[in-house]
């Protein structure tokens, strides 16, 4: 058990380093400056070092998609159960109120919507991230998707680099290329790419050989929830990332399109930053849901 303990910890913070030799609990986040410290502190719990994002900016490329047709109704009952809000500035300033006191992590680029092929991101203002408040700018890393991937790679590169100029951190976002695998190679090719290119925090997916992905990326990696499943499955997708390393989970589908989505959402809470099983918190999900 205690070298168990010890090759999560490793996990967590790198190895040879632990939360008390890094004083903060942000892995990789040790010699940033203060502002930076003080965005991801309000993104990642002080208490677990992990984070609940809930992610509703599937609209800039899908539209009004299923559990997205009404914000109000929809989404802002559940931005109370979050950690961090993962949303675009046009639904972050019609839709959210301002007195939720919430960071967002901001989605930070755009491109074509689902209807193209070939997605030419480009990269929104930095100052209109800065007038938003906003914790983090998340931007996409196509890997191994032809002309897509050094497109990407630069919109990564210059939102890092105005990032560190104001103290916003960086999310990496990893896409799939379609030539490429949904495997632990990739992912953890992608994220370290996405590392090394200056993000403060990497989202990509669980799979296979994740804890693999997550010792690699020398800093915090979260996982994306993807397609909608069932809610115990979801639930299990998060107990196995967690337990594997990831930092938290940035659940979309998961939860707002779930047959009880702020349940949900307190279950995968649960999960993250209670430690409960997937069993635990199931039966969690159920009783809250029959409230």
């Amino acid at each position: 058990m205690a070298d168990m303990d010890g090759f999560k910890e490793a996990v967590n913070f790198g190895v040879g380093q632990t939360a008390s030799d890094t004083g903060f609990h942000v892995k990789g986040a040790s010699c940033m400056s203060w502002g930076m410290k003080d965005r991801l502190s309000r993104i990642f719990n002080p208490k677990t070092g992990r984070t609940v994002m809930l992610a509703f900016d599937h609209g800039f490329i899908m539209g009004p998609t299923s559990g997205l047709e009404r914000i109000d109704l929809n989404i802002v009952p559940l931005v109370q159960y979050a950690d961090c809000l993962m949303c675009t500035r046009g639904i972050l300033r019609t839709s959210i109120p301002a007195n939720v006191n919430k960071p967002v992590c901001l989605r930070s680029d755009a491109g074509s919507t689902i209807l193209t092929e070939l997605n030419r991101n480009v990269l929104i203002d930095v100052e209109d991230a800065i007038r938003c408040n906003a914790s983090a700018m998340a931007v996409m890393f196509s890997a191994g998707d032809g002309e897509q991937e050094a497109i990407t790679a630069a919109n990564l590169v210059r939102a890092v680099d105005l990032g560190n100029r104001y103290g916003i951190p960086v999310m990496g976002v990893t896409a799939v290329g379609k030539q490429m695998a949904r495997d632990a190679r990739y992912f953890a090719l992608a994220s370290r790419v996405c590392a090394e290119n200056g993000a403060s925090i990497v989202k990509t997916y669980y799979c296979d050989g994740f804890e693999k992905i997550a010792a690699s990326c020398p800093v915090p990696v979260v996982i994306a929830g993807g397609k909608k499943l069932p809610e115990l499955e979801a639930l299990e997708l998060c107990y196995k990332a967690i337990n594997d390393g990831a930092a938290g989970v940035d659940m979309g589908r998961n939860v707002f399109q779930s047959e009880s989505p702020a349940a949900m959402i307190q279950a995968v809470h649960a999960v993250v930053h209670d430690g409960l099983t997937p069993e635990q918190a199931f039966q969690l999900f159920e009783e809250l849901a029959n409230k």
